[in-house]
């Protein structure tokens, strides 16, 4: 598909063209999730400017990787009408806490506009998705968009968290993330891609985003980032081929979000008591070589 027509098919895409409508839906939303600093902001950046006619690149998002990630508020960048990226707030660690975060955002748990910050215990969490009841938005199709640079391997307990975290994409919204590797020319991206299969990823996409100091639009480069939306949008038409329920697909992510906090409130309370039995372990067995010092000086 050439250049000419992925820009008419992002522009052209209407959610009621399937044969079943847009049942419901009024816009989708391509959500970027990933780790701070691998480039979800230039992504953005990126996808306005190739859409957009002309050669000067607006930095409608903040894109500074060097200070390892500036997203703190959800924020929404229109594409088109019936478009709508979301810059998510990256997390550092993948750990339980921060994932439980990406997978509120994910859900749209947490407002657009709102500043997210990391949650440490399991109250606060649950309260957030009680409290996204308030407004509940249900009219948005997700698809999840995890953006991840070339340039760093992954190691073997990292696939397995991104292979388990990938998995749960699906089960929130019923699409496959979309990988996009970012500064494809730094690093080794056919690896990188043969990583992200192996986990379950379906579309894997290396981009080289545009930026002030390299703006110059070329063919290559275009294609790259215009497929990456066209790719999201036939997930999309896709999913509108079966019957759906927006309303039951929220209740379903919040069950979900229910289940994940729940389960990781068990792990960490396992964790604890664990914990505290090797301490108490290790106490007991100091008295008693404690004891039988003293013994042996009586």
């Amino acid at each position: 598909m050439d250049i000419k027509q992925l820009k008419e098919n992002i522009r052209n895409f209407n959610l009621e063209d399937g044969d079943l409508g847009s049942q419901g839906y009024t816009r989708v939303l391509l959500q970027l999730l990933g780790f701070t600093g691998h480039g979800k902001s230039s992504f953005i950046n990126s996808c306005k400017y190739v859409l957009e006619e002309g050669e000067d690149l607006t930095e409608y998002a903040e894109a500074k990787e060097k200070q390892g990630g500036l997203t703190m508020v959800r924020k929404a960048y229109s594409l088109t009408d019936r478009i709508t990226m979301i810059d998510n707030r990256g997390c550092k660690t993948m750990d339980d806490f921060e994932r439980a975060e990406v997978y509120a955002q994910l859900g749209n748990v947490i407002p657009i506009g709102q500043e997210v910050n990391w949650k440490t215990n399991f109250s606060d969490m649950m309260a957030a998705i009680e409290n996204s009841e308030m407004d509940p938005n249900f009219t948005d199709f997700l698809v999840p968009i995890f953006v991840y640079r070339a340039t760093k391997l992954i190691n073997p307990t990292e696939m397995e968290e991104l292979r388990t975290f990938l998995d749960n994409c699906v089960k929130m919204t019923g699409v496959v993330p979309i990988i996009v590797l970012t500064f494809k020319t730094e690093g080794d991206y056919l690896e990188m891609e043969k990583q992200f299969r192996l986990m379950g990823a379906e579309t894997v996409i290396a981009i080289e985003n545009y930026t002030t100091e390299r703006k110059i639009k070329t063919l290559g480069r275009s294609t790259d980032i215009l497929m990456v939306i066209d790719s999201a949008l036939r997930n999309v038409r896709f999913r509108l081929e079966q019957p759906r329920n927006p309303r039951r697909e929220r209740i379903e992510r919040k069950k979900f979000m229910y289940n994940y906090i729940h389960q990781i409130q068990l792990h960490h309370e396992k964790e604890k008591h664990e914990r505290e039995i090797s301490e108490r372990e290790n106490k007991n067995k100091k008295q008693e070589e404690e004891n039988k010092g003293t013994c042996s000086l009586l």
